[in-house]
């Protein structure tokens, strides 16, 4: 699985939350979290697996971060190559989180079955803000944070982009997005 999205919008909360499950359930999980490059220094904050405290102790998960080192896309020169050495490894779940969202982040879904855009309920002009070049490779959308008082946002944005993915043509005669 491919994540994706905007800073903020909880894609290591929502892979620690769904990685603990799949676990849970026997699972063996490998997570690839990509984080940007400095264009002045070439180093990587590399934060990711600090904030999956739970997932990086579970003996069936593996969590492994790498810097974009300039490759665009969301993804680094060398991620098909490292979802491929998991599933050798016997790893039955791919986590890929790219870099973030835009118009071109998105060189993810070529690898992977599903290709998941998570999104954050009350972020201002969310159709403005994600273009259109995302949501046609996206196969789910997903809604994060939508408790307490973003349910209303939640539900709002939900509507918008369940109309806006209408008007898209259809990459699949299977399988429709869902949002």
């Amino acid at each position: 699985l491919g994540l994706s999205g905007p800073p903020g919008a909880g894609k290591s909360t929502f892979i620690e939350c769904f990685g603990k499950m799949l676990t849970e359930r026997n699972h063996k999980v490998s997570v690839l979290a990509v984080d940007p490059s400095s264009s002045t220094s070439g180093g990587s904050l590399l934060g990711d697996k600090t904030r999956m405290t739970e997932l990086s102790r579970d003996m069936n998960a593996y969590i492994r971060q790498s810097p974009t080192s300039g490759t665009l896309g969301g993804v680094t020169r060398t991620t098909n190559e490292a979802i491929l050495l998991c599933e050798g490894g016997g790893y039955d779940v791919v986590l890929v989180e790219t870099v973030g969202v835009g118009q071109s982040e998105f060189a993810v879904a070529d690898m992977v079955d599903m290709f998941i855009l998570l999104l954050p309920p009350a972020g201002g002009d969310e159709l403005q803000g994600i273009k259109r070049g995302i949501i046609e490779v996206a196969d789910l959308v997903a809604i994060n944070k939508a408790d307490g008082d973003l349910v209303v946002p939640a539900r709002r944005i939900q509507a918008e982009y369940i109309s806006a993915m209408k008007l898209l043509r259809k990459r699949s005669k299977v399988w429709r997005p869902k949002v």
